[in-house]
């Protein structure tokens, strides 16, 4: 075992070294296309999509002695483990960790370990390892935090050390320590690195030490509010309430205005309290147009530590990312280095091994960088710099928690092309990015290639659930440079189709396609200051669309039979006795309650071609196509149809409401459509009879009169009682779903008349919790 990792120790330098000398140095022993910008050569072989550097010999040899630490001291290489166990899920906390880091073990003969939830059981991680075991019920405090199970099973299984992926006890030091005292290796940093670098306060300090700008604020342990909030005076408003031990934007408020600041610190406090069991919380100065920066960290136990470039996570929502790139757009060469080399040294301050990210806040105006933190862990956004250097980071993380030294020198770090990475979120942009859940009733997603890649931890059929994140998977693109990069992201977003719940897909084509954001013009409000260009207003279905929706509807209703059985009785369609041809009338509509209804009339003419009118509005004339031929495939959802001139494929996926919702004029009672076509997604609804609608309307009637849950939730504290007076825009019950508060408020002045919550509650979607009643 040992000569066969020495020659995979030396293929990472081989190949770095390769792609970033000069094409007349490049060593012969490697065939390898280099990317630059305006390049018109072939993509670079990339060790994660499995392009392989061409030998000049056929046969291994056994390499000598390794100096490829940056002390130059020859390090033999040591094998790598044999079983690991993987402590999250196929989906965590922010992304698809479990299921990467298997693919990477099974490249490297490593056997892995699953853990899982109950409600996990059929989870893809789970059926990619080579064994799984139930650690516990639904909630992550019963299963994925249990460290006693996780232990527990690593005795069981024989795993030899435990990738903590991210989110969940990957940040953990007394997980970390715990797994040490057990004698089985944390793939993760030292423990002394996660204390320090998980504390705010603590990690600013070492950083003003180590020569690292920081951002002007208060770090101190003193937790009164009454202190905090002059703090905050002192700082100037507006402010960023921070948790001291946080990260991915838990316990994270922005405070603008005095009189805010108190519930936005209970609600930080809270938060950060569930999240990482420590309400402490800092305040910073809030930069008003500011960039996230951060630099991937690598170090190993022999004290050296390389930077692998910097990456730009600017465009965030709730101070969660949903896009990032690597390199950062608009950045000098200059601040870059300046960057690496601070990041270095704060890793250096701490005597870090394994996978780190340094974030930085970046001044917009000033072009002034800042520490913000330290994630001592690899991150969700990690794909983007495996893209543009070539590496497998997790194979990085595996060679280091086996004692062997860095892969690659400083120098030696290649940075080929640019690439995007952008998140699948359950979630409804147009509702606040309110998360959803649900039942993933249809998935289609774009063939992965060198330059894309698919990053998933659910397949159709799954469901995503109330008790985790809403990450459903990353789609990650490669160019050879920017524009390429952002082309090829946007064609994979067109062709990544989800039915069954609300997703940002169709919001992150936007935003990809937005000028702003194509000329690298980004801050961390990027949304908000461009909200009305990424939210346009939502148009009426076209003609096209409303014709091919018809059709669907028309074809579905055909019979399906056996050719060799088939008699007239099944194969003429559509037809009366009397010759006479059936004309089918159609109604839809949009997918809100104010949307108008349209009437499409599908005429049958013979040999699977079919008239089609099209009525809208009563001021359009109706549209007509003649003699269209259409054909549908059951198995796909895919209508094949020319409607004109241009052959048409369009993909329609039926979504009917569950059994025991009554019909109503609102959209998620009926049976909805959605059309995938010309990279877009239109929602239409089959509207109920009239005579179907009348319980269903008198039940939602009632209901409008209180607060319902958005979303399946539990109830983290209701404000009112009984009886009490309440204002416009008082805050009401505050909700938790998929680590996501939520605060409902009064829509009007009134009484509260009733409460059908309590603290702790799960709490069903469209549940009725507080009735108010007018005054």
């Amino acid at each position: 075992m040992q000569p066969s990792k020495r020659t995979t120790v030396n293929s990472f330098r081989q190949l770095a070294r390769a792609a970033a000398a000069p094409a007349k140095s490049r060593p012969a022993t490697v065939a390898v296309a280099s990317i630059s910008a305006g390049s018109s050569s072939s993509p670079t072989p990339s060790l994660i999509g499995g392009w392989k550097a061409v030998p000049a010999r056929s046969y291994a040899t056994v390499a000598p002695p390794s100096t490829n630490n940056l002390s130059g001291i020859p390090t033999p290489s040591k094998p790598l483990f044999d079983k690991i166990l993987i402590a999250n899920r196929g989906v965590s906390f922010s992304g698809e960790i479990a299921c990467r880091v298997i693919k990477t073990a099974k490249r490297l003969g490593i056997k892995t370990v699953a853990v899982h939830s109950d409600v996990d059981k059929d989870s893809l991680h789970v059926k990619m390892a080579d064994e799984a075991f139930c650690i516990g019920p639904a909630p992550s405090t019963d299963s994925y935090l249990r460290v006693d199970k996780i232990l527990e099973v690593c005795k069981l299984s024989g795993a030899q050390a435990v990738h903590p992926g991210y989110g969940f006890l990957s940040e953990n030091s007394k997980f970390a320590a715990q797994l040490t005292k057990e004698g089985i290796v944390f793939i993760g940093p030292p423990v002394q690195a996660i204390i320090s670098m998980g504390s705010k306060s603590e990690s600013k300090n070492i950083m003003t030490a180590a020569g690292v700008p920081c951002v002007p604020g208060y770090h101190g342990t003193n937790q009164d509010p009454a202190h905090l909030l002059a703090c905050a005076e002192e700082i100037t408003f507006p402010v960023l309430i921070k948790a001291v031990m946080g990260g991915g934007g838990k316990g994270m408020r922005t405070v603008h205005a005095k009189d805010d600041f108190m519930e936005a610190l209970e609600s930080a406090k809270r938060e950060a309290m569930k999240a990482f069991g420590d309400e402490r919380v800092l305040v910073e100065k809030y930069i008003v147009r500011p960039r996230h920066v951060e630099v991937q960290v690598f170090g190993d136990q022999f004290g050296d530590v390389v930077s692998l470039w910097e990456r730009d996570c600017s465009v965030q929502r709730r101070h969660q990312k949903i896009i990032e790139e690597a390199p950062a757009p608009g950045i000098s060469e200059e601040t870059r280095a300046d960057l690496g080399a601070k990041a270095v040294a704060a890793a250096k301050a701490v005597k870090y091994e394994g996978a780190g990210t340094v974030e930085f806040i970046y001044d917009n105006d000033t072009s002034r960088f800042y520490f913000m933190e330290m994630n001592t862990r690899l991150q969700v956004e990690h794909p983007v710099t495996e893209m543009i250097t070539q590496q497998d980071l997790v194979q990085w993380q595996l060679e280091i928690a086996s004692g062997n030294p860095l892969p690659l020198k400083q120098e030696e770090i290649p940075r080929v092309g640019h690439a995007f990475e952008a998140r699948i979120y359950a979630e409804n942009p147009r509702n606040n990015f309110q998360p959803d859940v649900g039942p993933l009733l249809f998935l289609s997603t774009p063939e992965p290639s060198s330059n894309l890649r698919i990053e998933e931890g659910f397949k159709q059929g799954s469901k995503i659930e109330v008790f985790y994140d809403p990450l459903i998977a990353k789609v990650v693109a490669h160019g050879r440079d920017r524009t390429e990069a952002l082309r090829v992201l946007r064609k994979a977003l067109e062709d990544y189709k989800v039915v069954g719940l609300s997703t940002n897909v169709q919001f992150l084509h936007t935003l990809a396609g937005n000028p702003d954001f194509v000329s690298g013009d980004v801050e961390t409000s990027f949304i908000n200051k461009h909200f009305d260009a990424l939210f346009p207003p939502i148009l009426a279905p076209s003609p096209e669309t409303l014709a091919q929706a018809a059709l669907f509807i028309t074809l579905r209703s055909l019979p399906v039979f056996d050719a060799p059985l088939a008699s007239p009785w099944v194969t003429l369609t559509s037809r009366r006795f009397g010759s006479d041809v059936a004309r089918r009338a159609i109604e839809l509509k949009g997918d809100d309650v104010e949307s108008s209804a349209f009437k499409v009339h599908v005429t049958p003419v013979g040999n699977g071609r079919y008239d089609i009118e099209v009525e809208g509005a009563s001021e359009v004339p109706p549209v007509q196509y003649r003699n269209v031929q259409a054909s549908l495939d059951r198995s796909t959802s895919a209508l094949s149809s020319t409607l004109t001139t241009e052959k048409l494929s369009t993909t329609i996926v039926s979504q009917v409401p569950p059994a025991d919702v009554l019909p109503s004029n609102e959209p998620n009672t009926s049976e909805r459509l959605h059309i995938f076509h010309r990279g877009a997604k239109t929602t239409l609804v089959i509207p109920p009879p009239k005579w179907a609608l009348s319980p269903g309307g008198d039940l939602l009637s009632a209901a409008k009169k209180g607060i319902r849950a958005p979303m399946p939730s539990v109830v983290v504290d209701v404000k009112v009682n009984v009886g009490d007076m309440v204002k416009k825009g008082q805050a009401i019950v505050v909700l938790e779903s998929m680590k996501t508060e939520t605060v409902l408020r009064a829509e009007k002045d009134g009484r509260i008349m009733s409460i059908a919550c309590k603290n702790g509650e799960m709490v069903a979607e469209g549940k009725e919790l507080v009735e108010i009643a007018d005054v």
